[in-house]
């Protein structure tokens, strides 16, 4: 596919942003504390030995992990959380796509109507494909006073939107994600039922292709909805990021993996499946290895967009 570049956008140097993002001006993103200097994973729970078993395989993996992670769970049936770098900032590359849905959802709610056949196109493309263009589109629909007001809303005021058309410069963390899923699902005052619902079917029907990420290690018996970004930039390498909300088997939470300074993207998808699998495999411990998930489809690294206008 082929697009074109704004007058403004040549004049940026920039680098290839792949499949998640666009065409991004070379410059240093938000960087998190170094691993040197790096808080330790916390974890808490009702359930007993949960949290400190969490907490040592959090860790274990790791401690074998090149780059900068940052990793939230929550599990609303055994009130089990775990932090790690819950603060820092990360490029959010495409899964800013999901609080770009949750905006245009909440402005609908607004006037009480629902998502034109135009927008519902956008939108399915947009967290099921990742389409770029689409969310292009949907930014400048918004415009960023919109997508600030519904962050006031959600109260995730740690997040700060992408200027100059640049969604995937979005800086994003670990508490707001866990707070925008919690929103996804569960009942507030933010957004209605049938917009919760509506952006979990989305999530739960990304192409086999994208299903990498918190999903790894998942039951079968388990739904999944998941959203994933990544993105290169010529600095702190790769940002490959991946948020899920997962439930049956008796638990029902969501998990958060945001990483940069990846040598490649696929060492990024790696570090954060092996993180999800060891958070499955400890909230379900008596599920059989063979009935868990694991993707076979790995990511491709080869679709670049630009943001438009």
């Amino acid at each position: 596919m082929t697009h074109r570049i704004s007058q403004r956008a040549r004049a940026l140097p920039v680098v290839a942003a792949a499949a998640a993002g666009m065409l991004v001006p070379v410059v240093a993103g938000a960087a998190p504390a170094s691993a040197a200097t790096a808080p330790q994973v916390s974890c808490t729970s009702s359930q007993t030995g949960l949290a400190a078993r969490l907490k040592k395989d959090i860790a274990a993996v790791l401690a074998t992990r090149s780059g900068t992670v940052a990793v939230g769970l929550y599990d609303r049936a055994t009130n089990t959380t775990c932090t790690l770098r819950a603060t820092g900032s990360y490029d959010s590359a495409s899964v800013v796509k999901v609080t770009v849905l949750a905006t245009l959802l909440w402005d609908a709610q607004k006037t009480n109507r629902s998502l034109t056949s135009r927008e519902a196109g956008l939108a399915t493309a947009m967290i099921t494909k990742s389409d770029n263009t689409a969310t292009s589109t949907l930014w400048r629909q918004l415009g960023v006073t919109k997508v600030k007001g519904f962050l006031s809303a959600a109260r995730m005021s740690r997040t700060v939107p992408g200027s100059g058309g640049y969604w995937g410069l979005t800086q994003i963390n670990v508490t707001d994600e866990q707070r925008l899923l919690s929103l996804i699902t569960t009942r507030n005052t933010v957004l209605r039922d049938t917009s919760r619902a509506y952006v979990l079917k989305l999530m739960k029907n990304v192409v086999t292709s994208q299903k990498w990420g918190t999903p790894a290690g998942a039951p079968s018996s388990v739904s999944v909805h998941v959203k994933n970004g990544w993105l290169q930039r010529a600095t702190r390498g790769w940002r490959v990021h991946s948020i899920g909300a997962f439930k049956g088997g008796g638990h029902d939470y969501t998990i958060s993996v945001l990483t940069d300074g990846n040598s490649t993207m696929n060492y990024g998808v790696a570090t954060i499946q092996a993180v999800s699998k060891v958070i499955h495999r400890d909230l379900t411990p008596d599920v059989r290895t063979a009935s868990r998930y694991t993707p076979t489809v790995m990511p491709m690294e080869a679709h670049i967009a630009v943001p438009q206008g």
